[in-house]
């Protein structure tokens, strides 16, 4: 094998752990709002639960009087050591989906809006930042100032050259005022993405 083949099959190896970590990111939020479903809302129907009852299976989690109470639990604490979550970010969570779900129908509802609020902020944040997300990891009190600071301008900025831009800052803020995050809630949920992106290894 050549040196260029090598240095391919390394690069493509490194992609496939960060797309990996990136799906089992986000795998644990839905596992965590589904388990939100189950404790606060009571749903019982487990087809609307499925990544629920499969990580309960994998991680033989005992049920503590009603579904979702110890999976939530779980899934807090693997977050905290992960990715350093604090007890705001779930607290948030929890508030937004218990209100906007007031009967079974209103789920799907509170999820596109939660999927919306996630893609477009994650495309704001990412194209406002840009080169700084090139930034080496080892400097992360850079990258958290900078990443807190473009949060701001899509929150509060209303000039922007790029209309795809300007189209995706107004999306998030029609959202958030409906799902009621934080600016420290969304920190905490884009910023561990990124270090994956950057292949920055968390805690096993």
């Amino acid at each position: 094998m050549s040196l260029i083949d090598k240095m391919t099959e390394k690069a493509s190896a490194r992609e496939n752990a960060i797309r990996e970590k990136s799906e089992e990111y986000n795998s644990l939020i839905r596992v965590y709002l589904q388990g939100v479903m189950a404790a606060d809302l009571k749903v019982v129907d487990s087809r609307m639960l499925p990544d629920l009852m499969k990580f309960k299976s994998i991680c033989k989690i005992p049920t503590q009087g009603r579904l979702g109470v110890a999976e939530k639990g779980y899934i807090r604490n693997l977050m905290k050591e992960s990715y350093g979550t604090s007890d705001v970010f779930f607290k948030e969570l929890d508030s937004a989906a218990i209100r906007m779900c007031k009967k079974p129908m209103d789920i799907q509802n509170f999820m596109y809006a939660f999927q919306g609020f996630s893609q477009a902020l994650f495309m704001s944040v990412g194209t406002d930042m840009q080169y700084k997300l090139r930034i080496p990891a080892m400097f992360t009190n850079l990258l958290r100032s900078a990443t807190k600071k473009s949060i701001k301008k899509v929150l509060t900025q209303d000039f922007w050259k790029n209309a795809e831009m300007r189209e995706a800052c107004m999306t998030v803020r029609s959202l958030q005022a409906k799902l009621r995050f934080s600016e420290e809630w969304m920190y905490q949920y884009i910023f561990p993405v990124f270090m994956i992106a950057k292949g920055a290894s968390k805690k096993n």
